[in-house]
């Protein structure tokens, strides 16, 4: 059956859809102005700050640390977050409930409680060994994961939870080994869901500022890192500029999704 919205619904959803991004379209002016501290332009709008990020390495190494640290921690936490929801899902096991919970804790825990151990932690781990430790790339790895793989458990968890599980047991009965069992069997079914878990992890990882603060200093420096240290060091307007860049680029990927989604849809009502 087919809703049908009534005008005052579409005025009130585009009100509030405007409201909340008056926040959003108000940075673009300010990355056009031609001076060196944050303003809106006055006559002259200017693209010296776009340039800016451009011609400065700081923001390509940032932006590419981002990348490099946002892609391995989803992988990881995805995969981790895999195995435990699986694990759980054909185990069964007695305390399920406390262990779901472990896993979710990270969630809950205050972020600059997290922050902090965190840090202890890799200070205490680097003084044993020159590759995870406080300040490099596989420690930020490492404490992102920690942070992003309870939103995977959830997804995934949610995705197994609507499999059969006669559908395991058939492949079971049948003869398939465990590794078929996952990978031919369950995987397929929850596929959706271990990519959405992976794309979230990695959206999380890209703007996990909280954390990064505490466990780095000069050596790993990220996007959201080098956009922070800007807004207390000198208000550089080249933030602004940053974030209409970003902006434009997630505004993209919404509307390419939604517009694959309503070909896709279109052609499976056709077949």
């Amino acid at each position: 059956m087919k809703v049908r919205l009534s005008p005052i619904s579409v005025v009130c959803a585009a009100f509030v859809g405007v409201f909340l991004m008056l926040p959003l379209i108000a940075v673009v002016p300010v990355s056009f102005t031609p001076k060196r501290f944050l303003s809106l332009p006055d006559d002259v709008w200017s693209l010296r700050h776009y340039a800016a990020l451009i011609d400065k390495p700081q923001w390509l190494e940032a932006t590419l640390t981002s990348v490099q640290i946002a892609a391995l921690s989803g992988v990881l936490a995805t995969s981790l977050a895999f195995a435990f929801s699986l694990g759980i899902w054909m185990m069964r096991p007695r305390f399920a409930g406390v262990l779901i919970g472990l896993a979710l804790l990270p969630m809950v825990a205050p972020p600059v409680v997290s922050a902090l151990t965190l840090y202890f932690f890799l200070i205490s781990v680097g003084k044993m060994n020159a590759l995870i430790g406080y300040d490099n790339m596989a420690g930020v790895v490492l404490a992102h994961t920690v942070m992003i793989v309870p939103f995977a458990v959830i997804l995934i968890s949610v995705s197994l939870a609507q499999v059969d599980r006669r559908i395991d047991l058939a492949a079971r009965a049948m003869g398939a080994g465990l590794l078929t069992r996952i990978f031919v069997v369950l995987l397929p079914n929850i596929r959706f869901g271990v990519l959405t878990a992976f794309f979230l992890a990695f959206v999380l990882s890209w703007e996990e500022i909280g954390v990064t603060i505490f466990i780095t200093s000069v050596q790993v420096i990220t996007l959201p890192r080098l956009m922070w240290m800007g807004l207390r060091d000198n208000i550089d307007p080249a933030i602004a500029a940053a974030s209409v860049v970003l902006i434009v680029i997630v505004a993209i990927v919404i509307v390419s999704r939604a517009v694959l989604t309503a070909v896709l849809s279109k052609k499976r009502a056709q077949e």
